[in-house]
């Protein structure tokens, strides 16, 4: 059941660009659990409300007549109102993404297309990690937050929901470690 982070090879386009000399460790998204979850509660809030109302119409006046009209086009605004919700939740799920390279993690997020939250910090800004399970889902699956504390102006980034988190602090962890040790070598800063 256990999930490592997505090899460093990104099935998107990045919403940023890498620079030069920058390569990628982790490429991780929320773990399907969330995405199966929250799919699952949509589809329910859409789906039962309309055989409720539908066979409540049924058996009081039916479908035929001009109520019966108007419940169907009533049950149809509220299909397609669920359908788009149903949409945004699997958009924002391919599109709220967390990268940790060589030198930063990046944070990626947009709700929906007219938005788009990218926030950066670099490495050796990054003072404490911590890795958070909750719930039982959580602990069966093997997910939860890295929760990385900065001195930058972002104070903290939160990789939420990612498969097995803890392999990924160790990743940035190390990354960390590593960048600290290349500044503080001579000639460290150019």
């Amino acid at each position: 059941m256990s999930q490592d982070p997505a090899p460093p090879a990104t099935p998107m386009k990045l919403p940023f660009t890498l620079q030069s000399d920058e390569s990628i460790l982790v490429f991780c998204r929320r773990h399907i659990v969330y995405l199966v979850t929250r799919l699952t509660g949509i589809g329910a809030a859409g789906i039962l409300p309309i055989v409720a109302v539908l066979w409540l119409a049924a058996k009081t006046f039916g479908l035929d007549g001009t109520g019966g009209k108007v419940v169907l086009a009533l049950v149809l605004l509220w299909a397609i109102y669920w359908g788009v919700r149903g949409y945004f939740a699997w958009f924002r799920y391919q599109n709220d993404i967390w990268v940790v390279t060589n030198q930063r993690i990046v944070d990626s997020v947009r709700r929906h297309w007219f938005h788009h939250r990218l926030a950066s910090a670099d490495l050796i800004d990054i003072e404490d990690m911590n890795v958070v399970k909750e719930g039982l889902f959580a602990t069966a699956f093997n997910y939860g937050d890295v929760r990385c504390q900065t001195a930058g102006e972002v104070p903290n980034f939160i990789l939420a929901g990612i498969p097995n988190p803890t392999s990924v602090l160790a990743v940035v962890d190390a990354a960390r470690d590593a960048a600290r040790r290349e500044l503080s070598r001579p000639g460290g800063l150019n």
